[in-house]
């Protein structure tokens, strides 16, 4: 049974521009306004040599014109369990921080090679926290996800983190874009105490 969204309106293949992924993205609708405010999800495995990434994009439509916007990133429960092996430890993380533009949230996963005490895997955590927030401020949200994909973001934080203890993988497990930075929080607590 087809649906049809407006009696008579025939549907077809809108382009979907998303200058975070070279992955064309073409999506069925009767208009490009349907599409409007759609969230999407991209599966980045084949780009990406193997690991599963799955991007979600969020459509915005202007004159007819459809834009994909980064909403997320997320590493596929598939890939994490493929990667854990027996006899190993892992440290993970969720804390929101701020990029250049947006509030974060950043949810590391380190894996080690080998069965680890409680001590390593908190400073591996703290360590991995203290220098993502750092590598965040420098950036807006939109250069973060790009670099979590090139695996840049990974790259920078790793050689810090064997100092702590050999790690077999570094990666960011989940990466959510929040609400945009107020930049004028002092100057409106004025404003309300007046």
């Amino acid at each position: 049974m087809v649906k049809k969204s407006k009696k008579g309106m025939k549907k077809s293949f809108y382009e979907v521009v998303a200058p975070i992924t070279a992955t064309k993205i073409q999506l069925y609708a009767s208009s490009p306004e349907d599409l409007n405010n759609k969230t999407v999800k991209i599966d980045l495995s084949k780009n990406l040599k193997g690991k599963s990434l799955i991007l979600k994009i969020r459509i915005k439509e202007d004159k007819g014109k459809l834009e994909g916007n980064p909403e997320s990133l997320e590493l596929a429960i598939s890939y994490i369990k493929r990667v854990m092996r027996r006899g190993t430890d892992y440290a993970e993380d969720s804390f929101e921080t701020e990029s250049r533009d947006k509030m974060v949230t950043i949810k590391p996963l380190m894996i080690t090679r080998r069965r680890v005490s409680r001590a390593v895997l908190k400073a591996l955590r703290e360590t991995a926290k203290k220098n993502i927030q750092s590598y965040a401020k420098t950036r807006n949200s939109e250069e973060l996800i790009s670099d979590i994909i090139t695996n840049k973001l990974q790259k920078t934080i790793l050689p810090k983190l064997k100092k702590i203890y050999p790690l077999a993988l570094c990666e960011i497990r989940a990466f959510k874009i929040g609400a945009p930075l107020k930049k004028e929080k002092t100057s409106e607590k004025e404003i309300s105490s007046e």
